[in-house]
C-alpha cells in the first residue's frame, strides 16, 4: 500500500527555530488525544514530558472540557470532570520525544523549547466485527488518530 505525503495543519513553520514531529494512524482515541493535547499546548517541552509521565502514573488527571458527558470528577481543589488516558499519553509522549530529538538534531536548545502547536485529527477507522449469537455479527471497529507536535525555541 503506497501512502502519499501528508501535510501539517500548522502554517507559519520556521525551520530555523522550530522542529516538528507527527504520529500517523496511532491506535488511540481521538477524543482523549484532543483533550490531552489541549493541555500540553503552550507548555515548555520538559514540563509537558513531566506532565505526560504524571498522567501515565495516574498522578495527574487530564481535564475533560469538551468530551465530558458522564465523566466523574477527580480529586483536587475544584477539579471537574477528568480521566487518566494512559494509552494516549504513552503514544503522545513518543511523538513529543521525537520532536525533541528532531530539535536537538537541528542544534536547538531543548531547555528553551516550547510546544506551539499540538493537534489531533481522526484517522481511518479499522473495521472489524464481533460474532454474536444465532449467526449474527456486530461492528467492532478501532479508531485511529493523527497527532502533530511543533516546538519552537524561545530566546
Amino acid at each position: 500500500m503506497s501512502r502519499g505525503r501528508f501535510g501539517y495543519s500548522f502554517d507559519n513553520y520556521d525551520p530555523e527555530r522550530m522542529a516538528r514531529a507527527s504520529g500517523r494512524d496511532l491506535r488511540v482515541s481521538p477524543k482523549h488525544s484532543i483533550e490531552l493535547l489541549r493541555e500540553i499546548r503552550g507548555m515548555k517541552l520538559n514540563d509537558a514530558i513531566r506532565y505526560l509521565d504524571d498522567v501515565i502514573a495516574k498522578r495527574r488527571p487530564v481535564p475533560m472540557k469538551r468530551f465530558n458527558d458522564s465523566q466523574g470528577h477527580k480529586p483536587g481543589r475544584g477539579f471537574g470532570p477528568g480521566r487518566y488516558p494512559v494509552k494516549v499519553a504513552k503514544a503522545i509522549k513518543k511523538v513529543v520525544l521525537n520532536a525533541k530529538n528532531n530539535a536537538e538534531q537541528k542544534g536547538l536548545d531543548p531547555d528553551r523549547l516550547r510546544i506551539v502547536h499540538a493537534a489531533a485529527q481522526r484517522g481511518p477507522v479499522l473495521r472489524g466485527y464481533m460474532p454474536r449469537a444465532y449467526g449474527r455479527a456486530g461492528p467492532f471497529n478501532e479508531e485511529t488518530t493523527h497527532v502533530e507536535i511543533v516546538v519552537e525555541e524561545r530566546r
